[in-house]
């Protein structure tokens, strides 16, 4: 298989250094956009998303740092990416929704050679009703390629149902962010409630082995971010993440970067770092490229 294919990567997370500090001048954008290694938490590393949510509410903004995502994932060896985003946060300064999400798809339909897929985000945190707008918004938009419930694992998923049963009801796929900060019950939550087909980290599952068994059986890919999960101690080192383990179990493990700039990676990094941990070779990456390739949302 020819290139690498990158699940879960976050908009907002994944704006260049140099194109934050355009946006946001006089601004310590290192200090403020990249997660020191003792962040300790996921509640300690989203804060530093925060300044590029300050500065990506113009469509000019918005369809730069997709075009520059693209470019840097060409860069990286990437041949198909999906990023995800909650437009809805992108709405402070009076765009809509559907402007929000036509700028970001401009941007990344702006470059060549790598195939683009568009996430979009609800937020456990919000009003239900926020999130059947989203699901609304992209069961109706050509260029949406799946549906995400992402935000603090400690709030239900289940609220947000109606959202999640649109998306089913339109042929839309669902990927459902559980298994980082909660335990086994989320991803339970994700698969039976939300009906999710991928798990945005799920690292978290090796402590059910029915619910290993419940993925493998369904083929039921995992987005791992390594490092990032190494940040927010999902995970407490990375000698201790459970990617390798998960991989020979025959689960359908795929690794992505999940924040390129807060996380301070890129594919290339991650799969040094499996290297040098686990011993990986070109089999290892072999298998987790295919298994992403079979769980894509774009076509």
């Amino acid at each position: 298989m020819s290139g690498r294919y990158e699940l879960h990567c976050h908009l907002d997370g994944s704006v260049r250094l140099s194109t934050l500090a355009d946006l946001a001048p006089g601004v310590d954008v290192r200090a403020r956009a990249v997660a020191p290694p003792d962040v300790g938490s996921l509640h300690g590393f989203l804060p530093f998303i925060d300044v590029a949510l300050d500065v990506l509410q113009t469509p000019e903004a918005l369809e730069r740092v997709a075009r520059e995502l693209a470019e840097d994932w060409r860069a990286d060896g990437v041949v198909h990416g999906e990023v995800r985003f909650a437009p809805q946060l992108h709405t402070r300064a009076g765009l809509s929704v559907d402007a929000v999400i036509d700028a970001v798809s401009a941007g990344l339909a702006a470059v060549t050679g790598v195939r683009t897929g568009l996430l979009l985000c609800c937020l456990r945190h919000q009003d239900p009703s926020v999130s059947l707008e989203i699901a609304a918004t992209a069961v109706r938009r050509d260029d949406v390629a799946g549906l995400d419930l992402a935000g603090d694992e400690r709030r239900p998923g289940a609220p947000h149902r109606e959202a999640f049963d649109l998306a089913h009801a339109a042929g839309l796929p669902v990927t459902v962010h559980a298994g980082e900060a909660a335990g086994p019950d989320s991803v339970w939550e994700a698969l039976d409630v939300l009906g999710a087909r991928r798990i945005g980290h799920g690292v978290r599952s090796v402590g059910s082995a029915a619910l290993l068994s419940r993925l493998r059986r369904d083929a039921i890919a995992l987005e791992t971010c390594p490092r990032c999960n190494v940040l927010t101690r999902a995970v407490p080192s990375l000698a201790a993440h459970p990617v390798d383990q998960l991989l020979r179990a025959g689960l359908r493990v795929t690794v992505s970067t999940d924040t390129r700039t807060t996380a301070d990676t890129s594919l290339d990094a991650e799969f040094a770092a499996l290297r040098e941990t686990f011993g990986w070779g070109p089999d290892e990456e072999r298998r987790v490229q295919e298994n992403a390739a079979a769980a894509v949302f774009a076509p």
